[in-house]
C-alpha cells in the first residue's frame, strides 16, 4: 500500500467516524504499518469494521486476520469448485432406463416372497 491509498482509506474511515485523526502525522503511522499490506483487502477490513464497530478502527483493525482471510478465500474457491462441479454432474445427468424401477420392485416382491 501506498500513501495515496492510506489516504484513501481514511477519507473512507472519516465519512462513518468523523472524530477520526487524519492528521499528515497519522498517515505517515499508519503507511508504516500498512505498507506491505494489500489496499483491497485493507479497505474491506474497514468496510467490515464500519459495518460491526462503533469506534474507529486501529491498524490492527485494517490489516484484519489475514491468516482467517486467507482460509475464508480459500474455502470460497473451494465451495465454488464444488459447485461447479454438481452443475456439471447436473447437466450431464439421465433419467433410468424405461421400465428399470418396475423391474426392481418385481424383484424386490419376490425375493420377499421366498
Amino acid at each position: 500500500m501506498n500513501r495515496a491509498e492510506v489516504i484513501d482509506l481514511f477519507i473512507e474511515i472519516k465519512q462513518e467516524y468523523p472524530q477520526f485523526n487524519d492528521s499528515d502525522e497519522e498517515i505517515d503511522r499508519h503507511l508504516k504499518y500498512l505498507k506491505d499490506f494489500p489496499f483491497e483487502a485493507a479497505l474491506r477490513n474497514v468496510e467490515l469494521h464500519i459495518k460491526t464497530t462503533k469506534w474507529p478502527p486501529g491498524i490492527s483493525d485494517i490489516r484484519g486476520r489475514i491468516g482467517e482471510q486467507l482460509e475464508k478465500q480459500r474455502m470460497e474457491t473451494e465451495t465454488s469448485t464444488y459447485f461447479e462441479k454438481l452443475d456439471s454432474w447436473r447437466n450431464g445427468a439421465a433419467p433410468p432406463p424405461a421400465g428399470l424401477k418396475e423391474a426392481l420392485y418385481a424383484k424386490l416382491r419376490k425375493n420377499d416372497g421366498d
